[in-house]
């Protein structure tokens, strides 16, 4: 139950060899590479380690900086082909596996890599012509109001005749428009061009000696010139050419657009590259943190206790020298945690990554919480039609599509507590509530068949209310009894006899008084409940101690075990909304219309009964369980591996 035991690595190695070892060490996955801080180097004198900080300097940061464009590269040309070649994918279908000399292979990046520019110039172009579309569209909006007049837009006025187009309000008449010029006395026209809901576009000719008198007038009613003086010939004619234009716009993005639509073989090539430059830029990222000295280089880190002879032969040929030691006490706020997993307890890393990681040189919660874990969903979902779903889908994704990761712990987690679930549907009699009762009831009216159960949540509510309890009673004395143990170790004994053996007596002697065997075991319980302050305590705080230690233990201890109802709750809430759903489709009588709404019933029942399950039993063990010894704080192991997102890279031997 403990978690993996870790090691500092620290390495020292030529320069020309910083690219085979860091490969190495990816294609292992075993080694996390640490941020190198001369300043915590205790054992270096002064003088020395001034010397270290004046010659060290970082890697060149240009093979990150290369990787990470590449990755964006492939990403930006996948993301264009989703566009206009989506793929039909199937989410079942695992990740391919590729071997790591085929994965690295050099001329098939480069290729990928031209591919991917090749689609990513399409689409810059597809880009510009969109924002050219966008422009000419524009031009023509502004021409738009001018396609009747067939005057030149390019007409200036000369020096005696002032011509101007322009705008007024839509609300201004035209007929005031015209009074304006009387003061021209026939030596200006106006006339309206077009109009739309809010301007009207006009053409004015003025004599140039009455013009400024006549444009006064015609602004104090909000006359507005219009800018039009980048054209020639007439708006119709300008208006054609921009069409043509958009045309020929419109036939090149139909062409990009087809040829890229043609391009979607090219997917697995990007997908590869992708892959590659992301495994390339955690290479180089971890590179970065490393320090260099002239021709040597500094490595630091953290490895896995029982994978460091892999390491440790591996290294063997270069070289290059190492130590791996085992960190002090002080060390363990800034060690990695990596949780010591089989395939009961893996699966579990889900809730426990959801909470918070254990501190190194804690316990591992994983192996004491899963049994708890898997038969209280087990007992909350209570029904083999759900847990056979559930079955099935942790094993199309565990096993089916081979899931990793989240996904994976998932598909796992799925697969336990659905067998749980199961066994206790079988107990309890529950198959989709009561469907089969009432099929076969439909099918005749005379049926008494029924599920064989050894109780039942309808009938039997108070003996599972007083089970659950019992079950909360025996995973809180658990909780106790492992922070008993971790207390021993520390050497706090004293403090263990009066907190969990006190209390042990208190809940044994409650039982026996019940039974009616002995009341001398509640009583040494309760001595001991009021010598613990007493003395522990100081001064005024042994009487106080006293009655917060009651208050405090009584209402937490008592009020964690009612909370295990919870688990008879969900249970009776899951099998009395099935039930309806099965009642409300036999209403009908008939069997199509029963097992279509019974259906749809139970599968919204067990969507909300999925979650809602997960929630309270996450619950239960972060706050009921883990509060009575848990050591959270801990920081995920991350080490550098070959980690990507659409193959996995098979490491040959």
């Amino acid at each position: 139950m403990a978690i993996v035991k870790m090691k500092r690595l620290r390495l020292l190695a030529l320069g020309e060899d910083r690219e085979k070892l860091l490969r190495l060490l990816q294609s292992m996955g075993c080694v996390e590479v640490d941020q190198i801080s001369l300043d915590r180097e205790e054992d270096v004198s002064p003088q020395l380690l001034e010397q270290l900080k004046s010659r060290a300097s970082k890697p060149d940061d240009k093979a990150l900086t290369q990787a990470r464009e590449g990755q964006n590269q492939a990403q930006r040309a996948l993301a264009a082909l989703d566009r206009f070649a989506p793929a039909r994918g199937n989410f079942l279908a695992p990740k391919p596996q590729v071997r790591q000399s085929e994965f690295f292979d050099e001329a098939a990046g480069q290729k990928a890599r031209q591919a991917a520019g090749e689609i990513n110039d399409l689409d810059n172009r597809l880009g510009i012509i969109q924002s050219e579309e966008q422009k000419l569209a524009g031009q023509r909006a502004a021409l738009a109001p001018w396609l009747g007049l067939d005057l030149p837009l390019e007409t200036q006025s000369t020096g005696q005749v002032t011509v101007q187009l322009g705008t007024l309000p839509a609300g201004t008449d035209l007929e005031e428009g015209r009074k304006a010029l009387d003061q021209a006395e026939g030596l200006a026209s106006l006339e309206q061009v077009s109009a739309d809901n809010t301007l009207r576009y006009c053409l004015l000719l003025c004599h140039s000696s009455c013009s400024e008198r006549v444009l006064e007038e015609l602004k104090r009613l909000g006359w507005a010139r219009a800018n039009l003086r980048e054209w020639t010939g007439t708006a119709a004619e300008n208006d054609a050419q921009l069409a043509d234009e958009l045309a020929e716009l419109a036939r090149e993005k139909a062409d990009i657009q087809q040829k890229l639509a043609g391009m979607g073989g090219l997917r697995p090539q990007l997908q590869r590259l992708y892959d590659l430059e992301s495994v390339e830029a955690s290479r180089e990222e971890s590179g970065s943190r490393l320090l260099e000295f002239s021709r040597i280089f500094l490595l630091e880190g953290w490895v896995a206790a029982e994978r460091w002879p892999q390491v440790e032969e591996a290294l063997s040929p270069y070289p290059c020298a190492w130590e791996a030691e085992e960190p002090s006490p002080e060390e363990y706020p800034q060690v990695p945690v990596e949780l010591k997993n089989n395939t009961f307890t893996r699966p579990l890393n889900m809730v426990t990554e959801m909470y918070s990681l254990p501190a190194y040189g804690s316990l591992d919660p994983n192996p004491l919480m899963a049994p708890f874990f898997v038969l209280f969903y087990g007992v909350m979902m209570a029904d083999m039609g759900y847990g056979l779903v559930m079955i099935l889908l942790g094993w199309l994704l565990r096993f089916k599509k081979r899931a990793k990761g989240t996904l994976g712990h998932m598909g796992g987690l799925l697969l336990l507590c659905g067998i749980s679930t199961f066994i206790m549907g079988a107990i309890t009699g529950g198959f989709l509530g009561d469907f089969p009762t009432q099929l076969a009831l439909l099918l005749n009216p005379e049926s008494t068949f029924a599920l064989p159960a050894l109780f039942t949540p309808l009938d039997d509510t108070m003996m599972i209310l007083i089970g659950c309890m019992g079950l909360g009673l025996v995973q809180i004395v658990t909780g106790m009894a492992i922070s008993l143990i971790q207390k021993v170790r520390r050497g706090q004994i004293m403090d263990a006899v009066w907190e969990e053996v006190t209390w042990w007596l208190v809940f044994l002697g409650i039982a026996l008084a019940a039974l009616g065997v002995t009341n001398l075991v509640l009583i040494l319980g309760c001595v001991m409940v009021v010598a613990g302050p007493l003395v522990t305590g100081k001064g005024f705080g042994k009487i106080t101690g006293i009655f917060g230690s009651l208050y405090n233990h009584i209402t937490g201890y008592f009020g964690d075990i009612l909370s295990y109802s919870r688990l008879m709750a969900l249970m009776l809430a899951g099998s009395v909304i099935a039930q309806v759903f099965n009642t409300l489709g036999a209403i009908p009588g008939n069997p199509v219309i029963f097992v279509i709404i019974s259906l749809l019933g139970n599968t919204l029942n067990f969507a909300l009964n999925l979650l809602s399950c997960y929630v309270h039993d996450l619950r239960l063990q972060c706050l009921e369980f883990f509060g009575k010894f848990y050591e959270d704080g801990g920081r995920p192991f991350r080490p550098l591996n070959m980690n990507a997102k659409y193959c996995d890279v098979v490491t040959e031997k």
